[in-house]
């Protein structure tokens, strides 16, 4: 970077950049996490979870993570750096976007599909639909880092550095969120205790 261009203001496709940035990270790093959060922790406390899930991961998150992704798409477009989907960045945006969706659609068939043949037992798609969750969040914090320290440069020829503050950012929304995920997995004998007693209910009843 040429001394003193800090001071000069954002470029066309830097703007784009950015707001491509500050969407996805917002939907992928703080929405999502905060959905993923939501069930975990509550969920003892009261069945009354889904509909607060659904919203944040569909209706809040969705809108953003669509837009993000978009407008990568467009200023990847404008900037050329290759081939599409052909840098490891567009890869994983395009494998997130469809990890994403998968995971929509099976959450909607979880709660609307009730398999019999599990008697009240979380079924294996239950498992695999949280497994999936932490997936897409893990890759979704790699890829921001990706943006943050390699894509942002050789997209934009890094006339303006990325702030050392977005990469504090990103080290703190990664640590709260696994922190507090790992606190909220303390909780699981407490729900399996209590799954255990509606199944003994629905026998007796």
């Amino acid at each position: 970077m040429s001394h003193g261009s800090e001071h000069l203001p954002l470029t066309y496709y830097e703007v784009k950049a950015r707001n491509h940035a500050l969407l996805c990270t917002i939907g992928f790093l703080i929405l999502l996490p905060l959905g993923a959060l939501l069930p975990r922790i509550i969920r003892t406390f009261t069945q009354r979870w889904w509909i607060a899930h659904f919203v944040i991961q569909f209706l809040l998150a969705g809108p953003i993570i669509f837009a993000g992704w978009a407008l990568g798409y467009q200023t990847a477009n404008i900037l050329y750096t290759g081939p599409r989907f052909s840098d490891p960045h567009e890869k994983i945006g395009l494998a997130l976007i469809i990890l994403y969706l998968v995971q929509l659609f099976l959450g909607l068939f979880i709660h609307f599909v009730k398999i019999p043949f599990f008697h009240g037992h979380r079924p294996p798609q239950n498992y695999f639909h949280a497994i999936l969750g932490l997936a897409i969040l893990a890759l979704a914090a790699y890829q921001v880092h990706y943006g943050l320290t390699f894509e942002w440069a050789f997209a934009t020829g890094n006339l303006h550095e990325v702030p050392k503050s977005a990469i504090n950012a990103w080290e703190a929304l990664v640590i709260i969120f696994w922190a507090l995920y790992g606190l909220g997995l303390l909780l699981l004998p407490r729900q399996y205790s209590q799954e255990k007693q509606r199944r003994q209910q629905n026998k007796e009843g």
